[in-house]
């Protein structure tokens, strides 16, 4: 199997950065894995890193070279994350257990499988379309899909921040999981916190990883998430995927998962090293002004082919 794979996040306007991501890899799976702290609650960033290396550490376990049931996997390593975290808080004594999203994402055999608890998102593109994305668990959701709500007044919503659905709450988690999707060579796989798809549309989004690669593309989406948010920013943090295939005529750049022998991963989910004092957008002015031109281009373009 061979991908191009980019992560990054930034603090906001926050004191702390709550958000975790990461992926590894044997020689036939992969594992992405985004998780945001839940700010309201107390240590929300222990939550989420709890969640990050314990989903890794199973899989790491497991996927020997490859997992028998993806969906089995994240089903259970998401309950096993969540008592993990209210074992933590139960051996410090915790007054309230830290709580966390999570959306992570396992590829073998060409196919992708995807599950999630609140509202960190997943979206599946290909050449600019939407495919796929995960359904928050969250109020406002709620409403939107009982018809109260119009999705363009969520922002605007006083229960746009309350979920339904997280890992380390009292009540076990609702952990949703897709069926398997079929990957083709060039399909994108895209986690992010609510911190960048709260400020950036779905269109907007899928424009951008149409007309750049996931290393180019994600900083984009940060800065111009940041840029929306001005001096009220959330975390911001993605985690994109491309995949190149796995035959052995797939595209020759990016990471070949061939090269590992059978029990060996590669990962980057270690101790957070997170820059808590960037506050700033990761792009100059110009390059966001440069990225915005190209999607407005894409976007009448698309608009156009529609009609």
């Amino acid at each position: 199997m061979r991908f191009t794979v980019y992560q990054e996040s930034n603090i906001g306007n926050r004191k702390m950065n709550q958000d975790r991501m990461g992926y590894c890899f044997s020689r036939d799976a992969v594992l992405m894995v985004l998780a945001d702290g839940m700010g309201g609650h107390l240590q929300g960033e222990i939550a989420a890193q709890i969640a990050l290396q314990t989903v890794a550490s199973l899989f790491q376990s497991e996927a020997r070279p490859r997992l028998q049931d993806p969906r089995k996997f994240l089903q259970d390593s998401f309950f096993i994350a969540h008592k993990e975290i209210l074992r933590y808080a139960s051996t410090n004594k915790l007054l309230e257990t830290p709580r966390t999203t999570i959306v992570a994402c396992i590829v073998q055999d060409d196919e992708a499988y995807w599950a999630h608890a609140g509202d960190s998102r997943l979206y599946w593109m290909r050449r600019g379309k939407l495919l796929g994305m995960t359904k928050d668990h969250s109020r406002v959701q709620s409403l939107i899909a009982q018809g109260m709500l119009r999705e363009a007044d969520r922002e605007k919503h006083p229960d746009r921040n309350k979920l339904v659905n997280c890992l380390g709450s009292p009540a076990d988690p609702m952990v949703e999981v897709n069926k398997k999707s079929e990957l083709l060579p060039g399909d994108v796989l895209f986690l992010c916190s609510d911190g960048l798809w709260a400020k950036v549309p779905e269109k907007v989004i899928c424009a951008i990883f149409a007309n750049k690669t996931v290393m180019h593309a994600v900083p984009v989406l940060i800065a111009l998430a940041l840029q929306e948010a001005q001096n009220k920013s959330d975390n911001v943090t993605g985690l994109a995927m491309s995949y190149h295939g796995s035959t052995a005529g797939a595209k020759r750049s990016g990471v070949s998962t061939k090269t590992l022998p059978v029990g060996a991963f590669t990962t980057t989910i270690r101790s957070p090293h997170f820059e808590d004092t960037e506050r700033g957008p990761l792009l100059s002015e110009q390059e966001i002004e440069d990225a915005i031109s190209e999607i407005n281009v894409a976007l009448d373009k698309s608009t156009q082919a529609g009609g």
